[in-house]
């Protein structure tokens, strides 16, 4: 068994955007989450990265400075941003660590200090434009990481993985148009936020390097690990990511209240272990998670204390996928994605 080197991002400042006490956005996710891992006996083997409040010259390689300074405005109030999204008083310098939480990882994986990591930030990112909040999401943590390592020069392609149950449109369209990060995205559809579909691929020089794998409702275990297996590793091995992000959504998970997916807490670990196995395979051990969605407090814990697990070292086993027949709507998309480049 190899040993990785893990660092986590978690503060409890990260409880401080609290978007009322009704939303499913809450503070009690990370509370659950750390919770479990506190409680867990992987407590202390881990490094935990302190995270920092990001700058506004960092937050602008995503966002607009209009919009950055919008959110900033709401410092001190509660403002409805969208019919979803709401700040509290302190959301903004909240928002600000989470992006600083997720640079500060990727800071470590680069200089070496870890190999692999998981950012237990909050409020969560993808959904967020360059210039609109949405989705529960103010500003786009994991666009902002792969865009900040590729300027720093340590990266010069970035693999972008979004599990989450939800099209992560935000960081499609800080993407759309490059061919250094590659946005990867299994979802359901229809669903919020009605985007990903399969026909949307890119423009310009980053046509082909957005793949959307959308589903419809009831997708469990095998069919995620077989569009894995067949089509996200074969497509990463030819991308040759020097960086693998996670945009790790616990929505898909079989009792979440937001989602139709039937996914485990095995079935996410199995999913780490995969992406943790393919870094390893293309040279380098550099995978990072970030968190997204989740809404079934336990069964997210949960979920992240095994991908903890699998990120310090732990081996899974895999499903039998060998006499494994996916489904027409499975099979039709990766014959479509290979078709079309890949």
């Amino acid at each position: 068994m190899k040993f990785f080197k893990t660092g986590i991002v978690k503060d409890m400042r990260f409880l401080n955007h609290n978007p009322g006490d009704f939303h499913p956005e809450s503070p009690a996710r990370l509370e659950s989450i750390y919770r479990r891992l506190e409680m867990s006996d992987i407590a202390g083997v881990y490094q935990e990265i302190i995270p920092s409040y990001a700058t506004k010259e960092e937050i602008v390689l995503i966002h607009t400075k209009e919009y950055i300074s919008s959110i900033e405005a709401t410092q001190g109030k509660e403002v409805v941003l969208d019919a979803d999204t709401m700040t509290s008083p302190r959301s903004y310098e909240t928002a600000c660590l989470a992006v600083g939480g997720g640079i500060n990882l990727i800071k470590a994986i680069f200089s070496e200090e870890i190999d692999n990591g998981f950012a237990l930030i909050r409020p969560p990112g993808h959904h967020a434009e360059k210039d609109r909040a949405m989705g529960f999401c103010l500003f786009n943590n994991i666009a902002i990481a792969a865009k900040y390592a590729l300027e720093q020069g340590w990266a010069k392609r970035v693999l972008i993985v979004d599990w989450d149950v939800h099209h992560g449109n935000g960081t499609q369209h800080a993407f759309y148009h490059t061919k250094d990060v590659l946005y990867f995205s299994i979802h359901q559809y229809p669903h919020y936020p009605m985007t990903g579909r399969m026909e949307e691929i890119g423009e310009e020089e980053g046509k082909g390097f957005t793949v959307n794998v959308p589903l419809s409702a009831g997708y469990g275990d095998k069919d995620y690990l077989y569009i894995f297996l067949h089509l996200l590793c074969p497509i990463a091995r030819k991308f040759e990511p020097d960086l693998i992000l996670v945009s790790a959504g616990f929505d898909p998970y079989l009792e979440d209240p937001l989602g139709g997916m039937q996914v485990t807490i095995h079935g996410f670990a199995s999913m780490a272990y995969v992406l943790r196995e393919l870094a390893t395979e293309l040279g380098h051990n550099r995978l990072a998670l970030f968190l997204e969605g989740g809404y079934h407090l336990e069964g997210m814990a949960r979920a992240v204390e095994a991908i903890v697990k699998v990120l310090l070292g732990e081996t899974i086993s895999l499903p039998d996928l060998l006499q494994y027949r996916p489904s027409q709507e499975v099979a039709r998309v990766i014959k479509w994605h290979k078709d079309n480049g890949w």
